[in-house]
């Protein structure tokens, strides 16, 4: 597992074990974030078009991208 796997981990475990109040605090200022609610909502849309047919992107192909140009484009 690479380090950022592993970071991602610990992160997500630490998440799940939080009282759903925290839990709904931390969205809370998740979704504040201008940044972190597009590249939320950019995954979820992401997770969807895997079940349509076309030309596939990953995500970290398309957030790369993204970081580069400043759209998705």
């Amino acid at each position: 597992m690479k380090v950022n796997q592993a970071t991602a981990e610990v992160f997500f475990t630490a998440f799940k074990a939080l009282d759903s109040g925290v839990r709904e605090a931390f969205f809370e200022k998740i979704l504040k974030n201008r940044r972190i609610r597009e590249d939320l909502m950019d995954a979820a849309l992401i997770d969807e078009a895997k079940n349509i047919k076309g030309k596939p992107v990953s995500a970290k192909d398309y957030f790369a991208r993204r970081r580069k140009t400043g759209d998705a484009a």
